[in-house]
């Protein structure tokens, strides 16, 4: 059998020997990832930039990052599959790959940033009921367990699966109940995404972080969620729109893009508006109760106003109406840059909630920190790229991801 009759019917790939060749530079930097995952095993945490001090860092930062740019994933499947918005049929297969990749990626990861991964079953077998990560936990690993029953189906339409004609009903079976599946999804993602952010929130020693209640979650519940589903749909269009300028192909017509583009600056702007007040509420309220001004919070480049300029104006406020504004959400180079900035913005907002919360002062013999991430914390994440990589290149090669591709490419 050749690689060739694998591939989706009516398409061209390229050839085996580039293919393998692409292959090769994403192993690479796998392996150079899974070496220093075996340094920070054998050597502990303390081959990273972590200490007694910052208990959380790049991993922590990445994993929050990738689970909001993930969040396409649920949002798109539950605006596709609940509230029936048909425009979404051509890319919610790819949106459901990106949120297996981020998922599974963000659960490898932790088990550098646990430290001793044979106790990471701990979390599941003595949990702490009174915190906010034991959600996370269980909320994540069954959504994992959502993602890849909804990649399955895919997977089981490669060409040659799908000749099988138990594989073949047991597709269809699963396309039949994933509007099940798309619910329970959105309802665990709602949930962890917002228990992050209320982890932060109740540290009330950290004021940079720390939100009053609403209901009986911190404001920060919320707001993590508003900007997941704000920031993941653009970050589905540009994979989409990167596996085309890779591949010299068109796979998703550009109304697809310009409608996930029009979702998330929707998205963006509520999330905008409630990100204003509470910023207002954070600086007039809980810095003056703290007793804090506001230029105490920030210190040198790191952890300066320019990043809180950069997340509420140019990668908040601008991108918002850009996306929202149908010409300019129509032009392709805008609506790319602005979907750019979009994502941007959440990873600053993961950085700043993470390593500007742990750095602050809170006693008055302590002073301002600096993290800095080791090259073994930079390899295992660069690792996870490539595993998207990876993912991403395999099911575009053997499995029908672009429904619109063979009409796009007469």
């Amino acid at each position: 059998m050749s690689d060739k009759e694998l591939w989706p019917e009516g398409v061209q790939r390229c050839s085996l020997k580039l293919f393998i060749a692409w292959l090769a530079v994403v192993f690479a930097v796998l392996a150079w990832g899974v070496y220093a995952a075996y340094v920070v095993w054998a050597g502990g945490l303390i081959v990273t930039g972590m200490d007694n001090y910052f208990a959380f860092g790049l991993y922590i930062i990445f994993d929050l990052a990738v689970i909001a740019l993930g969040a396409g994933a649920f949002f798109s499947g539950l605006l596709y599959y609940l509230v029936r918005v048909e425009g979404l049929k051509n890319i919610i297969n790819l949106a459901v790959i990106i949120g297996f990749i981020c998922y599974s990626g963000a659960l490898l990861i932790l088990t550098l940033e646990v430290g001793q991964p044979l106790r990471a079953w701990f979390g599941f077998w003595h949990p702490n009921v009174h915190s906010m990560l034991t959600e996370v936990i269980f909320c994540i690993t069954v959504y994992m367990l959502v993602l890849t029953i909804e990649f399955i189906p895919l997977i089981l339409e490669n060409r040659k699966l799908n000749k099988i004609k138990f594989l073949h009903h047991l597709a269809h079976n699963f396309h039949v109940i994933m509007p099940l599946f798309a619910g329970i999804g959105a309802f665990l993602s709602f949930f962890h995404q917002g228990s992050l952010g209320g982890m932060y929130g109740v540290l009330f020693s950290r004021p940079y972080a720390f939100r009053e209640g609403f209901f009986i979650w911190p404001w920060t519940f919320f707001l993590f969620i508003l900007s997941a589903v704000a920031s993941g749909p653009g970050f589905t269009m540009l994979v989409a729109t990167l596996m085309e300028k890779m591949t010299g192909r068109k796979l998703v017509d550009f109304s697809v893009k310009a409608l996930m583009g029009k979702i998330a600056g929707t998205m963006l702007a509520i999330y905008m508006f409630f990100k204003f007040l509470d910023t207002w509420g954070w600086y007039a309220g809980i810095l003056p109760r703290s007793g804090l001004t506001f230029d105490e919070v920030f210190y040198g480049l790191a952890y300066g106003k320019w990043l809180l300029f950069s997340e509420l104006i140019i990668c908040g406020i601008f991108p918002a109406f850009l996306l929202l504004y149908a010409k300019t959400r129509n032009t392709p180079w805008i609506l790319y840059s602005a979907a750019i900035l979009a994502c941007i913005g959440v990873i600053i907002n993961r950085y700043v909630q993470t390593a500007q919360t742990l750095a602050h002062p809170v006693m008055p013999f302590d002073r301002w920190y600096v993290y800095v991430p080791t090259w073994a914390e930079w390899a295992p994440s660069l690792a996870i790229i490539a595993y998207g990589a990876l993912i991403l290149s395999l099911s575009y090669r053997y499995l029908p991801v672009f429904p619109q591709e063979r009409k796009l490419n007469p």
